[in-house]
């Protein structure tokens, strides 16, 4: 059971998503009430390997809850902490230390009452390779139009 909170579209057409990896998100209360009420946006996050093998996220948007007072709430796009397996943080380390790898976030989602994140291993696409995926997509959009129109007959 694994309900969609949000996805970051952004990062398909922007990198090559060469692994998938599951981590935990360390949350306060607060960030967990604003989550449930669909206030984050996670266009620009992105994932970053400490050094004492601590990896953290950063550019994830949760908004303050409305509710709680100044004292009890948190900040908008603090770095938050990724749970991780250490030999998972390790791959992710010795991946990112690559020429033009990066680690975006995919997407987040609800798991067992917990909120999970995908992050993915991405190697930034060219201007050329954008243009012939959005090519692809088309000239499939119109075979499988084609194919619509033949199958009615």
């Amino acid at each position: 059971m694994s309900a969609e909170i949000a996805t970051n579209r952004k990062a398909g057409r922007d990198f090559h998503i060469l692994e998938k990896f599951e981590a935990g998100l360390e949350l306060k209360g607060t960030e967990v009430k604003s989550i449930r009420a669909g206030k984050v946006n996670i266009a620009d996050a992105f994932a970053r390997v400490e050094g004492n093998n601590q990896i953290f996220l950063y550019g994830c948007n949760i908004q303050p809850w409305q509710t709680a007072g100044e004292w009890y709430n948190h900040a908008e796009k603090r770095p938050r902490r990724l749970l991780l397996h250490k030999s998972e943080i390790l791959k992710l380390a010795n991946a990112t230390n690559v020429k033009g790898c990066t680690l975006p976030l995919l997407r987040m989602y609800w798991k067992n009452r917990r909120v999970k994140v995908e992050i993915g291993v991405g190697k930034g696409k060219t201007h050329s390779d954008q243009r012939q995926d959005l090519k692809e997509k088309v000239e499939l959009r119109e075979a499988q139009r084609e194919m619509s129109r033949f199958n009615q007959r």
